[in-house]
């Protein structure tokens, strides 16, 4: 980094008027850009935010600066796109959790929200996160799960969907149960409509018809197990555990890259809450998982009832700790498959779930991805530019044009993904909001320490 940047930065944070974490005009000087349009850094940048857009981009010794500015000192650290969790489970307009959740994302750079148990509350709320009457990311919401339950028929499933659209809900959630007529006329009619459907793949469909359904995403990597099942195989045997994990033991990898090829050529994006999955059938222990520090963040009661999940996974007749760890190498393989192929992949945690704490977990799930093989590079993209590609969206890249939703980190998280979690600050549209600020939210919400 230039010398002559921290002279430049000296002088400018002494002239600087603004000192509140809102201004109309906002300038990170000094700063490592990491636009995510590729896996460079650009050192010693001056990046200009107005009106909640970057606005200039340019090297902090020759970009010019208006006058009476909020300043915030980039030096040695890293300008990057706020991160997406394109698997959360939000609570109520009117929850008192809400304020709870919304900031643990927040705080831990998290910028937007995909909502995948919607409900009519959240059609207001994304308008208030939206326009920062709310404090959190901006949010993405699915209507009411779609689900063997909650349908009746084929019919129900299409004036459902139809009754959503009209609702302005932005997908539609697919869960577990549906049979394979239901989910064809959803399918079918949310199409028709160009309305994205998302979520589980119902095992009366299974995978090939799902992605050949047009399904949007399939989360948790659902249905990926049961189809390396062999041919000859007897599939009677019906429940195979949490996704699959209890097949462990008669999978094989030789349809892994077929079903990759398959999954890019159909357009379908993963979002693989491997988090989720490893959390839950892993050798980590209740007891590290339930005295990790975020934990000091959720219920008591929450923290138990997710340790008593775990515990009766673990004690079911037919697990296997041999078969969970294969279960865990194949599914880290076909995310390693997804990705060469070309498939996208969305970055997701499924938080608030078993042990995932809302924004801490999108940095282990960050991990997991880069355990599977993906570069802190790639494993980023899952976050920032492949959601702005998949929702075609403004965001996700530190770009002149885009919305300011960003991240400013202490470190680089190219070099080691676990940076992510270093975080200086963050800005919501176009706000910032300091560490000091953000640390404040959360001793607020602080349940025990």
């Amino acid at each position: 980094m230039k010398s002559t940047g921290r002279i430049v930065v000296a002088g400018i944070l002494l002239l600087a008027t603004a000192t509140t974490a809102w201004a109309e005009i906002t300038a990170f000087i000094n700063v490592n850009v990491i636009s995510m349009r590729d896996d460079q850094v650009k050192p010693a940048q001056t990046v200009l935010v107005r009106d909640g857009r970057i606005d200039m981009i340019g090297p902090v010794d020759t970009t010019p600066l208006p006058k009476d500015i909020q300043v915030i000192d980039g030096t040695d650290r890293y300008l990057l796109p706020g991160l997406a969790e394109m698997h959360a489970h939000l609570p109520g307009a009117n929850s008192p959790d809400l304020d709870r959740t919304l900031t643990l994302f927040a705080a831990n750079g998290v910028t937007l929200v995909r909502g995948m148990l919607g409900q009519p509350s959240h059609l207001q709320l994304r308008e208030a996160l939206a326009n920062g009457s709310v404090f959190g990311p901006r949010l993405v919401t699915s209507g009411p799960s779609m689900n063997g339950n909650s349908v009746r028929d084929a019919q129900d499933g299409a004036d459902k969907v139809r009754a959503q659209f009209d609702a302005g809900y932005d997908f539609i959630k697919i869960h577990p149960g549906l049979s394979a007529a239901e989910f064809a006329a959803i399918a079918e009619t949310a199409n028709e409509l160009g309305m994205p459907f998302a979520g589980h793949v119902p095992e009366a469909v299974g995978l090939d018809n799902a992605l050949a359904s047009g399904i949007s995403t399939i989360d948790h990597l659902d249905g990926y197990l049961p189809a390396l099942m062999p041919a000859d195989a007897d599939n009677s045997g019906g429940y195979g555990g949490f996704f699959g994990v209890l097949l462990a033991d008669q999978l094989g990898e030789e349809r892994i890259a077929e079903l990759a090829a398959q999954t890019a050529a159909a357009g379908t994006w993963n979002v693989p809450t491997e988090s989720l999955f490893e959390h839950r059938v892993s050798e980590v222990t209740v007891a590290e998982l339930t005295s990790r520090p975020e934990m000091r963040f959720m219920p008591v009661a929450t923290v138990q009832q997710w340790a008593r999940v775990k515990q009766s996974l673990e004690s079911d007749q037919d697990f296997d700790a041999e078969d969970a760890r294969q279960a865990i190498r194949l599914r880290r393989l076909i995310i390693k498959a997804l990705h060469d192929a070309g498939a996208g992949l969305l970055l997701g945690s499924d938080a608030p779930q078993v042990f995932n704490v809302p924004g801490f977990s999108i940095h282990q799930e960050l991990a997991f991805l880069v355990e599977a093989g993906l570069s802190p590079y790639a494993a980023l993209a899952t976050g920032t530019v492949h959601v702005a590609d998949y929702l075609d969206s403004n965001t996700g890249l530190v770009e002149v044009g885009r919305d300011a939703d960003l991240v400013l980190l202490d470190a680089n998280p190219l070099l080691d993904i676990s940076n992510t979690r270093r975080v200086h600050g963050v800005m919501l549209r176009g706000r910032w909001h300091p560490a000091t600020d953000l640390e404040e939210r959360l001793r607020q919400i602080r349940i025990a320490d």
